[in-house]
């Protein structure tokens, strides 16, 4: 197990539920990007954080504690350079 992406992953997953305006652009519309690089962290954070580690090397590069943390930035630059 991987404590720290399992908490990354379950944080993203209980501030999404209760707050989804999070996941919005200035005008109160969907903001794709954003919420593809936070699901992306979020599905990263629990595929690391319960253990398993894939095979194929494509896999295991993008659900990797790694691949956590860099979604995770990214969303936060896409969140603040709006």
């Amino acid at each position: 197990m991987h404590p720290q992406s399992l908490a990354t992953a379950v944080l993203i997953m209980l501030v999404g539920t209760l707050y989804p305006p999070l996941m919005t652009n200035a005008a109160g519309q969907a903001d794709h990007w954003l919420s593809m690089s936070v699901f992306w962290a979020m599905s990263a954070g629990f595929v690391r954080g319960v253990g398993f580690v894939p095979r194929a090397l494509a896999w295991r590069s993008l659900f990797s504690g790694w691949a956590c943390a860099a979604a995770l930035a990214l969303a936060v630059f896409l969140k603040f350079s709006q």
